[in-house]
């Protein structure tokens, strides 16, 4: 009898070793924690079984995993021969994909929609950065998925993500629930319903909720700091800064946040926790930098991830480090690198030397790109803020005003209100 993955494709390999790599993908479904530990075990088992090689060499390189993502890749590439039509086109799509072309990714997914490792990394979620540009192409490959998979409960949760980013918030939320009615510790359904909790401004019962979550049925959960991180901006948006700082102390260190979600998580709540009128004491940097690593800071592997070394050396008064980002992004061979992170970058250089006002004009510049940069929303509005931040130090307290306004009729939250009422203020006070 052949060996089968979770949703019934053959794989080349021992049954040993398929058992290993079905717990891995289960984990890594779930977010739970031993998702590169599994896959690796399955390695061991058998070193010529091609989709292990390349399942670490794709976490290895999406989730900043303790892996050798040339060796990987190099030895899925050379055990591939032996191995199904279906998995030569999964090992080919990874291959592909890690040198910055995702169409055979997105091609393979058309004949398999039920590779569920692979419909995992074509969205953006919390494992994953996606493999297209414009969030409606993700959605589509989501859709066309539809009558593979029935009612199973990850790709209901899947599903209910892209809901939300379509702003169908109750279907996402019904959905979220239904698959953590079947699996409690669904991870992907309950970061849906994560985002939904927030982009409603449902603040109050969103963090009421995840908290519990945490603690709870997610408790095993791979990717607990980014929840934190979600709970964090709920406390941020209810301008709860004591809230935030114990949520930092307890759940967000970084010495105790595994690297690029360093970066992502902590780094940015720090940033947008310094933004905000009436913090005080925020912690520095420096230690989300450490974790993370300097050849992150230097040469992020994805567009998302340079978002994010840019905020923070910003946050670091980095001069020197934006200028090197800069330069790498621009004649970088990933297109979104060159035309949407260089020009960031250039931006965030512009209010690091003090120009706020050019700063402000460049990153309005660029807000139709930003979706290509991968995340969502919730993480790019990291942009926003910024954009308002370099306004309000140029002066221009109008347009800040009008952007915070925009906020609020998008969503409910104490800190835009207390923000926008800090530029009256400001309008106001005697020159």
């Amino acid at each position: 009898m052949s060996c089968r993955d979770r949703y019934g494709y053959r794989l080349t390999t021992s049954p040993e070793a398929a058992a290993a790599y079905n717990r891995g993908i289960g984990e890594l479904l779930r977010l739970r924690t031993g998702a590169v530990e599994s896959v690796a075990t399955a390695v061991v088992l058998d070193p010529t079984f091609a989709l292990g090689h390349a399942a670490l060499a794709l976490l290895g390189h999406e989730m900043c995993a303790p892996v050798d993502v040339a060796a990987r890749l190099r030895d899925a590439l050379l055990q591939a021969g032996r191995a199904t039509d279906r998995e030569r086109s999964h090992v080919h799509a990874v291959d592909a994909h890690l040198r910055g072309d995702s169409r055979p990714l997105v091609a393979h997914l058309r004949a398999h929609p039920r590779d569920a490792l692979l419909l995992s990394t074509a969205v953006p979620t919390i494992a994953f950065a996606g493999v297209t540009e414009v969030p409606a192409e993700a959605w589509a490959i989501v859709e066309h998925a539809i009558p593979a998979y029935g009612e199973d409960w990850w790709f209901t949760g899947l599903l209910a993500f892209v809901r939300q980013e379509q702003g169908r918030f109750d279907e996402a939320m019904s959905l979220s629930c239904r698959s953590l009615a079947e699996e409690p510790g669904a991870g992907h359904s309950a970061h849906a319903r994560a985002h939904a909790h927030y982009e409603t401004g449902d603040h109050v019962a969103g963090l009421s909720w995840m908290d519990a979550w945490v603690t709870g049925a997610g408790a095993a959960t791979d990717s607990l700091s980014h929840f934190s991180w979600h709970a964090a901006l709920h406390e941020l948006s209810l301008g709860d800064l004591d809230a935030v700082r114990t949520r930092y102390d307890g759940q967000l260190q970084p010495e105790g946040v595994l690297g690029c979600r360093a970066l992502v998580d902590t780094g940015s709540l720090l940033y947008r926790w310094a933004l905000t009128p009436g913090a005080t004491d925020v912690p520095g940097m420096q230690a989300v930098a450490t974790a993370a690593g300097r050849d992150v800071l230097a040469r992020p592997a994805t567009p998302f991830l340079a978002l994010h070394a840019a905020v923070a050396l910003l946050a670091l008064d980095d001069g020197p480090g934006l200028a090197g980002l800069a330069g790498w992004a621009e004649t970088h061979t990933h297109p979104t690198q060159r035309d949407v992170v260089a020009p960031l970058v250039r931006a965030l250089a512009l209010m690091q030397a003090g120009s706020c006002s050019a700063a402000a004009d460049a990153l309005a510049s660029l807000t139709s790109g930003l979706p290509r940069l991968g995340g969502s929303d919730a993480q790019r509005e990291i942009v926003e803020e910024t954009r308002i931040a370099a306004l309000l130090r140029a002066g221009r307290l109008d347009e800040a005003r009008r952007l915070l306004d925009t906020r609020l009729d998008r969503r409910h939250s104490p800190r835009d209100r207390r923000w926008r009422d800090s530029c009256r203020a400001e309008a106001v006070r005697p020159g």
